[in-house]
């Protein structure tokens, strides 16, 4: 069996994925990172009761390249914020590693999200007076690394997204591109389980884009899990799996090459 084989096949175990989102109080095994198990997010505005999230059944395994894909007011983003640990949900359960976060109160769930999550916004939250290298170090200056160590951690991350040769530059001295592979590199510094991407290319042009997905590509091809959030079909087709939202709801759960076979028009209409 091919390392391209072995690395799809756990995709296309939607049984498996539906028969650990049913299993209501269990403690998911190791090899699924995220599970959560009828996720609701209610909110009261002035009276009016906004349901985002009306029973969001999800499992993704440890190492894969997700997208979470939606238009707006779908509920993609109110899920985004579940899974990275910054909202509770209403009702329901949300697993994270084999723990259960979804009840935590807020500064558990701030350590849960230092340790286990790093985050890539669209708008790339640089120091605007400090070099790549020392952007990258920040979270490591919080942790109480030692300066020899961040240098090191922080070198090697922005390695990892092909950014060595620029990593004394200021923000102002790097492209667009070159300042998101930045941020990838500080999200990725920690080591986190998850990379959690939130229209990481919203900000970029089309061709910076590209180069951008292919970051987050041979980032999945070297084990780590990947959850990209997106209102683009042809951004999410880079992923190898989609979860589409409608309505606060999932609406469909599929591999790549079936979102992309259903959705090649609007892929090749903004290729």
């Amino acid at each position: 069996m091919s390392e391209t084989t072995q690395r799809e096949a756990p995709l296309s175990t939607t049984a498996e994925r539906q028969a650990v989102t049913s299993q209501a109080g269990a403690t998911p095994s190791r090899d699924w990172v995220i599970v959560t198990r009828g996720i609701k997010r209610e909110y009261d505005m002035g009276g009016e009761i906004v349901r985002a999230l009306r029973g969001v059944d999800v499992a993704i395994r440890r190492n894969e390249y997700v997208a979470i894909m939606g238009p707006s007011g779908s509920g993609k983003s109110t899920l985004m914020n579940i899974v990275g640990c910054l909202d509770t949900p209403t009702a329901g359960e949300y697993w994270l590693n084999g723990t259960l976060v979804s009840s935590m109160k807020d500064d558990e769930l701030a350590r849960i999200r230092n340790k286990e999550i790093g985050f890539v916004f669209q708008t790339f939250n640089l120091l605007p007076r400090a070099t790549a290298l020392h952007n990258v170090e920040l979270p490591l200056v919080y942790a109480g690394m030692s300066a020899r160590q961040r240098k090191e951690t922080a070198a090697y991350a922005l390695e990892r997204v092909q950014l060595t040769s620029r990593m004394y530059h200021k923000p102002n001295e790097l492209s667009g591109g070159q300042r998101q592979r930045v941020a990838i590199a500080r999200a990725l510094v920690n080591n986190p389980s998850i990379l959690l991407a939130d229209e990481p290319t919203g900000n970029l042009d089309s061709a910076t884009s590209s180069e951008i997905m292919k970051v987050f590509e041979e980032l999945a091809d070297q084990g780590q899990t990947v959850i990209m959030v997106t209102h683009e079909a042809d951004i999410a087709a880079h992923a190898r799996r989609v979860v589409a939202l409608h309505d606060g709801q999932v609406s469909s759960d599929t591999r790549r090459e079936h979102f992309v076979a259903q959705n090649s028009t609007a892929i090749e209409a903004k290729q």
